[in-house]
């Protein structure tokens, strides 16, 4: 059974960073290209960003771009997305899965950002 995991939001002010992680059990993480995804009160589930399996390609959204980045760490079969100069648009459930979204949602985890 897959499960994954997030963790690590909260509120932090515009122009702050924060760290999320993505805890990922009954699959074979290392071979998998995984992916962040966010949803915004009233709007649908939007890409963020995605990373290959060992970590050396990445790709993300244009709105993100320069300033989230997406580590993994496959002995530990989880993915981070490391955000920085956040934005109060930014304010989102953020979830992870892999980039195709084969597997269940996890609950999220709830960032906001606001002064």
């Amino acid at each position: 059974q897959v499960q994954l995991v997030e963790s690590g939001g909260g509120l932090v002010q515009p122009g702050n960073s924060l760290r999320l992680a993505c805890a990922a059990s009954g699959l074979t993480f290392s071979t998998c290209i995984m992916g962040w995804f966010r949803q915004a009160p009233g709007k649908e589930r939007d890409f963020v960003g995605g990373i290959s399996w060992n970590g050396r390609y990445t790709d993300y959204a244009a709105s993100v771009q320069g300033r989230f980045t997406i580590p993994r760490d496959n002995a530990k079969d989880t993915a981070y997305l490391q955000m920085s100069n956040l934005k109060p648009e930014g304010t989102a459930v953020y979830y992870c899965n892999r980039r195709d979204y084969k597997y269940p949602w996890g609950q999220g985890t709830q960032v906001t950002v606001s002064s």
